[in-house]
């Protein structure tokens, strides 16, 4: 199961097909309608992909194609593992409708916006009265703004988009978790102007500070 990756975008298509080069290895990974724009301003950097692995069936004959399908954060692949599982939404489908933000699209199932579902690429009317009858009260963790439960043993400590996707990086290339963060943290706090991944892990190596 590949869980993760990090690599160069090489580029990424207008149909959601995007092109990681990790080491001597060029994958191609499938990726949400939202995310496109997003990545297109991004090919040549340094990105990491939260990666959902899957046998795909060809229409004729038994054979299985392996796919790749990457998002920017575990919170967008848990969202659609989740969305993927009304009834025909399945993976193909859901990468074309998601064209807006799993935020955006978990409020208005919360809120029963027919409408905007709709507005959705393949999502129809009984589409949408599906999805919202089988995952209203199932998204409130993914609506912006709101706050999880404590847990028994004390709050969560969230990690900005830009620490997360640096820690990514730095576990794939052989670091504890607990080091990427320590290491990624103390580089961000000398250096409060950086405000992309790519950056912060070229100063952790040029300066090879210590892990704690």
């Amino acid at each position: 199961m590949i869980s993760r990756l990090a690599g160069t975008l090489e580029c990424v298509t207008d149909d959601g097909r995007a092109m990681l080069q990790s080491g001597p290895i060029t994958y191609e990974v499938l990726v949400p309608a939202s995310d496109i724009p997003h990545l297109a301003q991004r090919e040549g950097s340094e990105i990491v992909f939260h990666t959902l692995h899957y046998l795909e069936g060809q229409s004729q004959g038994a054979s299985m194609l392996p796919r790749l399908i990457g998002f920017s954060s575990d919170r967008d692949r848990s969202f659609f593992v989740l969305f993927t599982t009304v009834k025909n939404i399945g993976y193909r489908k859901a990468l074309r409708a998601l064209q807006k933000p799993c935020s955006e699209i978990a409020s208005a199932i919360a809120a029963k916006d027919t409408a905007l579902l709709v507005s959705l690429p393949e999502i129809g009317k009984r589409s949408a009265e599906t999805i919202i009858a089988e995952l209203n009260g199932k998204v409130d963790s993914y609506l912006d703004g709101m706050v999880e439960a404590a847990s028994p043993v004390g709050p969560v400590d969230p990690l900005t988009p830009l620490i997360s996707d640096t820690v990514a990086m730095l576990t794939a290339l052989g670091e504890t978790r607990a080091d990427a963060r320590r290491r990624a943290e103390h580089a961000l706090a000398a250096n409060p102007d950086i405000d992309a991944p790519e950056q912060l892990l070229e100063i952790i190596y040029t300066t090879k500070g210590p892990a704690t």
